[in-house]
């Protein structure tokens, strides 16, 4: 017997879901961090490269294209010798901002706790009994990569 499905009591305020209209102009790799890098100022390509420096040149110049006919980035032409090129935020871009800039904070505080959560434990020993040595890789006696620091014996 199959469960009956229910209905969902959220109602979609628009046929187009602003929030997926939103998040198709955030889409794709690196996008968001291209929008933040040029929140400030307008960049060059190379420029971004090395506020980037993760992004490979390919993905850098097809994540530009993309944003460019998305509206969301503005490529001007810089009238110099060798004719340069820069990126800068259109009105739209810049309305993105503070969308961006609260997923930094919910990121951060998600480092923080898996930080908080990843500290290291220590093992609780039977009252009054000796703690046990425990011998690794790196510091065991005789190991390839003994370092010579004197050896650690285990009590009895």
């Amino acid at each position: 017997m199959a469960l009956p499905v229910r209905r969902n009591k959220v109602t979609s305020p628009l046929p187009a879901c602003p929030l997926t209209s939103c998040m198709v102009l955030l889409s794709g790799a690196w996008a968001p961090n291209v929008i933040w890098y040029l929140s400030a100022h307008p960049r060059r390509f190379g420029e971004l490269r090395v506020d980037i420096p993760r992004i490979s040149a390919r993905v850098l110049s097809a994540r530009l294209r993309e944003l460019e006919s998305k509206g969301v980035v503005a490529r001007r032409v810089v009238p110099t010798s060798p004719p340069s090129v820069e990126y800068e935020l259109t009105e739209l871009g810049r309305e993105l901002i503070p969308a961006i800039h609260a997923i930094i904070e919910v990121g951060t505080k998600l480092t923080l706790r898996h930080d908080h959560d990843e500290r290291p434990r220590r093992r609780r020993t039977t009252a009054g009994a000796a703690p046990r040595a425990r011998f690794t890789r790196e510091t065991a006696p005789g190991s390839p990569v003994d370092s010579g620091a004197p050896s650690v014996t285990i009590p009895r």
